[in-house]
């Protein structure tokens, strides 16, 4: 539920072939100028990690370096059928596959996908607004009111339902003139369903998180943007949406190139010729064609609607398998992992190219959608989920491992997390580190009991410090718990997330008593002001927003009751989502309902003090 492109770089794919493709790939003087002579020397393209996408035509030097491209193709719209058709043979994967989070991520409005309440009986009261979710004939409605403001939205799609079901729709009221864009184009809408909570709140993890002083009205009048205005076609439907690959080559080349195991080239004339003749029909010396027409074939496609051209709305089999009609029609023919048509080149590597069921086919597959830019901690580690892929290369184990390895692609983890017991898990481990197999040497390399948490491999090398959409969740960077960046930075480490209630001192003594490893004693001195003072407490107090988060959830997960009087202190977090997982750990925890002691999270500062005072009387001993 996160835009993985961020405005600027979304606003670059977006700028059309004119810019993009002409001046980034050519240069200035070649974007200027028509001459025909002048393009073919230097055809318009764009490179995006691994793939470039050509518009003139395809270099003969890169031809030289590709093998002769295969008649077939696995990249166009013809060239997908759909999951219905993969039912008829695998029944069971297409079961359970219909009950995964990822067919659920996108789908219209209607009875079978809505989530939530829209009843009419429920409201949300947010910045001195009231927002009601209701029902109109056959259709969703969401209505916001302020003063003199009235907004009201049409539901038209859902996206997601793992925790949260977030909505996408249009305006049909507001202060807004006629066509403006609230009314024409399909966003996210300000406020979704928390499902296990069963209750409306306001979204969170559309682009960048701010604290409550920078976060958008969604009842004011903006100047400029509308509040929340997170485009759907744009944005949503790259990753919560199964297009051809070949037209996400085009649409979102960032995502697709920058994992690409091998170089990629596509002549987009002769791709959109066999897949959209609606939009290059192939009459025209492309060469010929003006950069501003160009621009035009650019924006077309860019405002593709899923409905109208997608595959099918959220993951389905073919996000993976790619198109799978020739393996439908005859089950010999095996689905390919890696893309093969007549206008895509690839260079391949010292070994040729493998279209199997390879380590670095099968996770481009996962990393066409769970990459990204995200804030980091030190070291590079990242705050946000779901951007596994990403965090996995940065590892040392990414070579070797397949994201298929640990995940059932066609399984779900939730509800109830992750379903591998631990023994197992590090079985996965053990695979490769054999060397720590025997129960006596994993005791000496952890130094904590077999069968202890201690003792597990995830609980070291991939600690929980990713925030999710409603948990905390293990970072996919295998990476040693001594690393010196975190630790150095007062950052999250493995050891206290564990022992919350040791001071860095604590830490710093075991760590180089047991692997011999040191810290500059210079930025220890500077990031832990109170070194003799338990880790845990001391992340409430960081300035970086995703370390409180973490460290309070660690405090709960370890039941530190002596740190409760400040766990209570982040209800009052300047940032909204850290209020919220405060307010999932302490009442899973303490086993009680923040809402009936008068506090929400999204309340104002002023309306949040009473239920915090009377929370602090019940749970904290008065001197």
């Amino acid at each position: 539920m996160t835009s993985r492109c961020g405005p600027a770089r979304v606003a670059q794919l977006l700028a059309g072939f004119s810019v993009v493709l002409g001046v980034v790939g050519c240069g200035r003087d070649a974007a200027e100028s028509s001459s025909t002579t002048e393009r073919i020397d230097s055809p318009r393209h764009f490179t995006s990690g691994n793939l470039t996408i050509w518009w003139d035509r395809v270099p003969d030097p890169v031809r030289k370096r590709a093998p002769a491209p295969s008649i077939e193709s696995n990249i166009r719209p013809d060239d997908y059928i759909g999951p219905d058709a993969c039912r008829r043979c695998h029944a069971e994967q297409h079961k359970r596959w219909s009950q995964h989070p990822h067919r659920r991520m996108n789908a219209l409005a209607n009875t079978q996908s809505v989530r939530g309440d829209f009843s009419g009986a429920a409201t949300l009261l947010y910045l001195g607004g009231k927002a009601t979710f209701f029902r109109a004939g056959d259709g969703y409605r969401m209505k916001l009111v302020r003063e003199s403001t009235h907004r009201t939205y049409q539901v038209n799609q859902t996206i997601g339902s793992r925790f949260f079901q977030y909505y996408v729709g249009r305006q049909l009221a507001g202060p807004e003139a006629d066509g403006h864009k609230f009314y024409r184009d399909n966003h996210v809408l300000p406020f979704g369903y928390w499902i296990d909570e069963a209750s409306w709140v306001p979204v969170v993890h559309i682009g960048t998180e701010f604290p409550d002083d920078r976060r958008t009205d969604p009842f004011g009048r903006p100047a400029t943007e509308p509040p929340f205005f997170s485009q759907y076609n744009l944005e949503c439907n790259y990753c919560h949406t199964t297009f051809p690959l070949g037209d996400m080559m085009i649409r979102q080349p960032y995502l697709i190139g920058q994992h690409a195991p091998l170089s990629l080239n596509l002549w987009t004339p002769d791709y959109l010729k066999s897949s959209h003749e609606e939009l290059w029909n192939g009459e025209l010396d492309p060469t010929r064609l003006p950069d501003d027409e160009l621009s035009l074939v650019s924006n077309r496609m860019q405002a593709f609607a899923a409905s109208e051209h997608a595959v099918s709305l959220g993951i389905s089999c073919e996000a993976c398998h790619l198109g799978s009609r020739q393996h439908a029609e005859n089950p010999k023919i095996r689905p390919r992992f890696f893309p093969t048509a007549p206008e895509l080149f690839v260079e391949g590597g010292p070994s040729g190219i493998d279209h199997g069921r390879t380590q670095a086919n099968v996770n481009w597959a996962c990393g066409r959608c769970h990459t990204g830019e995200r804030p980091v901690y030190a070291g590079g580690l990242s705050t946000w989920n779901s951007i596994e892929y990403t965090d996995a290369r940065l590892g040392g184990c990414y070579s070797q491992l397949r994201c298929i390895d640990c995940h059932d692609p066609h399984t779900a983890t939730t509800p109830g997390g992750w379903k591998r017991p631990p023994a197992e898990t590090d079985r996965i481990c053990l695979q490769c580190h054999k060397t720590f197999a025997p129960p006596e040497a994993r005791t000496a390399h952890t130094h904590h009991r077999i069968g202890s948490s201690g003792s597990e491999c995830m609980s070291c090398h991939m600690p929980r410090i990713n925030e999710g959409l409603q948990d905390v969740v293990r970072t996919h960077t295998i990476h040693s718990p001594t690393a010196t960046e975190p630790i150095e930075a007062n950052h999250l480490n493995a050891c206290n997330l564990c022992h919350t209630d040791r001071p860095i001192a604590w830490t710093l003594e075991h760590l180089d008593t047991w692997y011999d490893q040191t810290y500059s004693s210079t930025k220890v001195r500077r990031n832990y002001p109170a070194r003799e003072r338990p880790v845990g407490t001391g992340w409430l107090k960081s300035d970086h927003e995703s370390v409180r988060l973490v460290g309070l959830d660690a405090l709960a997960r370890t039941r530190s009751g002596w740190a409760l009087p400040r766990m209570l202190q982040a209800l009052d977090d300047p940032f909204l989502v850290n209020r919220q997982f405060a307010t999932r750990s302490l009442e899973s925890w303490l086993g009680l309902s923040l809402a009936d002691i008068g506090y929400r999270f999204h309340m104002s500062s002023e309306q949040r003090q009473p239920g915090i005072r009377r929370l602090r009387r019940l749970l904290v001993p008065q001197p």
